[in-house]
């Protein structure tokens, strides 16, 4: 069954409270509609929801604390057993899921960790190679200085 049909108002409403963060439970009182209606209309705007940002600050990139120094395989290898013993007594579903994604960023840190220290010793060597042809440029011009 159809309800009413949206007026122009009702859906710069829409629009206005999706980008103010608001809820559909909240946009559904506001306009008088149901969920699915306000989800139904969403989808034909191709509008999307947007997140509250204090809701959802764990997840904000500008929140995010950057470490000075990389941590360590090592200090990552720690980190691992640890999850994996914890892991053996998780009490739920909740704890067994962050469990399993710290163990699954502990792989993909020890990758790039990897990736990026044969990178840096790649780049280290090439800075001296460099140095050294600069160095020897200079010796060997002079020395064809001196033979000609």
């Amino acid at each position: 069954m159809k309800g009413k049909p949206w007026t122009v108002k009702e859906e710069k409403l829409l629009r206005e409270m999706l980008q103010a963060g608001k809820s559909i439970k909240v946009i559904a009182g506001a306009l008088g509609k149901t969920q699915n209606a306000i989800r139904q209309k969403m989808i034909n705007l191709d509008l999307k929801e947007e997140k509250n940002v204090e809701k959802n600050d764990f997840f904000s990139s500008s929140n995010l604390k950057l470490p000075d120094d990389l941590p360590s395989v090592e200090d990552q290898l720690k980190v691992l057993a640890g999850a994996l013993e914890a892991l053996k007594t998780a009490r739920n579903r909740v704890d067994v899921m962050r469990l399993r994604g710290i163990i699954h960023g502990v792989k993909v840190y020890k990758e790039l960790f990897a990736d990026y220290v044969s990178y840096r010793a790649l780049e280290l060597k090439v800075e001296e190679l460099i140095r050294e042809l600069e160095g020897d440029g200079e010796g060997s011009s002079g020395v064809a200085r001196k033979g000609s």
